[in-house]
Protein backbone atom coordinates (compact mmCIF):
# COMPACT_ATOMS: atom_id res chain seq x y z
CA UNK A 1 0.00 0.00 0.00
CA UNK A 2 1.89 3.21 -1.22
CA UNK A 3 -0.29 5.80 0.71
CA UNK A 4 0.51 6.79 4.56
CA UNK A 5 -2.69 7.62 6.67
CA UNK A 6 0.53 10.40 8.61
CA UNK A 7 2.89 12.72 7.62
CA UNK A 8 5.23 15.25 9.48
CA UNK A 9 4.28 18.38 10.59
CA UNK A 10 6.42 21.33 12.63
CA UNK A 11 6.28 19.51 15.67
CA UNK A 12 5.93 15.92 14.96
CA UNK A 13 3.38 14.20 13.09
CA UNK A 14 -0.19 14.62 11.76
CA UNK A 15 -1.79 11.17 11.95
CA UNK A 16 -5.62 10.42 10.33
CA UNK A 17 -7.19 7.85 12.12
CA UNK A 18 -10.30 5.94 11.73
CA UNK A 19 -11.82 4.82 15.31
CA UNK A 20 -14.18 1.95 16.22
CA UNK A 21 -15.23 2.31 19.40
CA UNK A 22 -16.53 -0.59 21.98
CA UNK A 23 -14.90 -2.87 18.91
CA UNK A 24 -13.93 -5.96 21.49
CA UNK A 25 -10.38 -5.07 22.22
CA UNK A 26 -8.21 -2.10 22.11
CA UNK A 27 -5.82 -2.64 19.11
CA UNK A 28 -4.48 -1.29 16.54
CA UNK A 29 -5.71 -2.86 12.73
CA UNK A 30 -3.72 -1.58 10.30
CA UNK A 31 -4.03 0.83 7.11
CA UNK A 32 -7.38 1.15 4.95
CA UNK A 33 -8.19 3.24 2.11
CA UNK A 34 -11.10 5.58 1.87
CA UNK A 35 -13.26 5.48 -0.46
CA UNK A 36 -12.17 9.21 -1.89
CA UNK A 37 -8.50 7.86 -1.61
CA UNK A 38 -7.29 9.04 1.81
CA UNK A 39 -5.42 6.59 3.83
CA UNK A 40 -5.96 6.51 7.26
CA UNK A 41 -5.02 4.10 10.39
CA UNK A 42 -7.83 1.61 11.78
CA UNK A 43 -7.46 1.77 15.46
CA UNK A 44 -10.10 -0.26 17.87
CA UNK A 45 -10.83 0.55 21.37
CA UNK A 46 -13.64 -1.10 24.06
CA UNK A 47 -14.52 1.98 25.42
CA UNK A 48 -17.89 3.33 24.67
CA UNK A 49 -18.04 6.69 22.38
CA UNK A 50 -19.52 8.35 25.33
CA UNK A 51 -18.60 11.59 27.32
CA UNK A 52 -14.97 11.40 25.95
CA UNK A 53 -14.24 7.72 27.00
CA UNK A 54 -13.35 6.45 23.32
CA UNK A 55 -11.26 9.11 22.25
CA UNK A 56 -9.22 8.98 26.13
CA UNK A 57 -8.85 5.22 25.15
CA UNK A 58 -7.46 6.19 21.84
CA UNK A 59 -4.72 8.81 22.98
CA UNK A 60 -3.77 6.42 25.76
CA UNK A 61 -3.67 3.30 23.61
CA UNK A 62 -1.37 5.20 20.42
CA UNK A 63 0.94 6.95 22.75
CA UNK A 64 1.97 3.47 24.56
CA UNK A 65 2.28 1.92 21.26
CA UNK A 66 4.79 4.59 19.86
CA UNK A 67 6.20 4.64 23.57
CA UNK A 68 5.05 8.64 24.55
CA UNK A 69 3.47 10.12 27.37
CA UNK A 70 -0.24 10.98 26.85
CA UNK A 71 0.28 14.57 26.69
CA UNK A 72 2.66 14.02 23.55
CA UNK A 73 -0.71 12.78 21.78
CA UNK A 74 -3.40 15.03 20.86
CA UNK A 75 -6.74 14.93 19.18
CA UNK A 76 -6.46 17.99 16.79
CA UNK A 77 -9.87 17.39 14.77
CA UNK A 78 -12.52 15.22 14.76
CA UNK A 79 -13.60 14.67 18.17
CA UNK A 80 -16.74 13.69 17.96
CA UNK A 81 -16.15 12.21 14.11
CA UNK A 82 -15.32 8.34 12.97
CA UNK A 83 -12.30 9.95 11.10
CA UNK A 84 -9.95 11.79 14.07
CA UNK A 85 -6.49 14.40 13.03
CA UNK A 86 -4.05 13.09 15.64
CA UNK A 87 -1.44 15.72 16.42
CA UNK A 88 1.75 13.69 18.11
CA UNK A 89 4.73 15.29 19.63
CA UNK A 90 8.07 13.59 18.32
CA UNK A 91 11.02 13.14 15.79
CA UNK A 92 8.94 12.64 13.02
CA UNK A 93 11.13 9.82 11.37
CA UNK A 94 11.14 7.68 14.49
CA UNK A 95 7.37 8.08 15.11
CA UNK A 96 6.82 7.20 11.03
CA UNK A 97 9.31 3.81 11.63
CA UNK A 98 7.14 2.81 14.75
CA UNK A 99 4.19 3.62 12.91
CA UNK A 100 5.37 1.22 9.95
CA UNK A 101 5.79 -1.59 12.64
CA UNK A 102 2.35 -1.06 13.90
CA UNK A 103 0.53 -0.67 10.91
CA UNK A 104 2.15 -4.01 9.86
CA UNK A 105 3.97 -2.79 7.50
CA UNK A 106 7.46 -3.35 8.67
Amino acid sequence: MGARPWSASAHGLSLAVRLTPKGGRDAIDGIEALADGRAVLKVRVRAAPSEGEANAALVRLLARSLGLPTRAVVIAAGTTARIKRIAIEGDAVLLSAKLEKLAGND
